[in-house]
């Protein structure tokens, strides 16, 4: 697999077809090492990348993109582009928005149907109830994750549709298992809410109420990026594993040798 040098990027580039992109590089460890710039990198979907975006990603030296991506939005959103001698690896997740159904009520339902669904706090419960079921049902996938990273597969970029909630707890995962600060992961996460980074919701209906502010309303809590939607992913930490440690080791069968590869990869001093 050819690859070219990293060329970690001086300011956030804009890409005019891939939302939610940066660096990760930077976030303090407990043990005073931080992340590596130019290794761990996320990022919304790669399907709607322009030639230039393709062109900067390209010299990002990247090893493996991991797509968190189900069957449904790739139906939906499209493949992503083919980079120069980067892996592809699919490990889809269980979608936070149920898939086809959900984008079926994104796109196509009518408001009182939005209403039923997601009015009244239920779309916020809706995105809370996945990120819990994500961290204690994926635990297999984040383990491949985690091995891979270790293995050597970085640098790398770890996306879904939004960017936001599959990835971005992927994300959360794997700064957990190098120490980062709860606080730096949780100003990581909160960075996906920027207006800018945001997933463009598109509406097939025609309707004089399709994108009416009411329906935006109801739908945003789905594509924001929500302190209380990361909790419910410690809390399910905390439930069903007693806490962070027992998680990573217990949960996802990561022992000390894999952890201190993983820090070694991806942690400088």
């Amino acid at each position: 697999m050819t690859q070219q040098s990293p060329q970690v990027p001086s300011v956030e580039p804009e890409l005019a077809g891939v939302r939610n992109f940066r660096d990760v590089g930077g976030l303090p460890a407990t043990d005073g090492r931080r992340v590596r710039h130019g290794v761990l990198f996320r990022s919304g979907h790669l399907a709607h990348a322009t030639e230039q975006d393709a062109a900067f990603l390209d010299t990002l030296g990247l090893h493996t993109i991991f797509d968190f991506r189900n069957a449904a939005d790739i139906k939906l959103e499209g493949p992503d582009v083919t980079l120069t001698g980067v892996r592809n690896v699919n490990i889809p997740l269980s979608d936070p928005a149920d898939g086809a159904g959900f984008w079926t009520m994104v796109r196509e339902g009518d408001l009182p149907t939005l209403r039923e669904l997601l009015a009244d706090g239920r779309a916020a419960g809706r995105m809370i109830a996945s990120y819990g079921e994500i961290i204690r049902t994926r635990t297999a996938e984040h383990r491949r994750l985690l091995s891979a990273l270790a293995d050597g597969s970085s640098p790398a970029l770890l996306h879904c549709s939004a960017g936001k909630d599959r990835a971005g707890l992927s994300v959360a995962v794997t700064l957990l298992a190098l120490g980062v600060d709860r606080d730096a992961i949780e100003a990581d996460y909160l960075e996906s809410a920027a207006a800018h980074r945001r997933y463009k919701v598109w509406r097939k209906s025609t309707s004089a109420d399709a994108m009416s502010p009411e329906v935006l309303e109801l739908l945003s809590p789905l594509f924001d990026a929500r302190l209380e939607y990361l909790a419910a992913a410690y809390g399910a930490i905390e439930e069903t594993w007693g806490g962070t440690e027992s998680y990573l080791a217990q949960g996802l069968g990561l022992d000390e040798r894999t952890r201190e590869r993983l820090r070694a990869r991806l942690l400088t001093d």
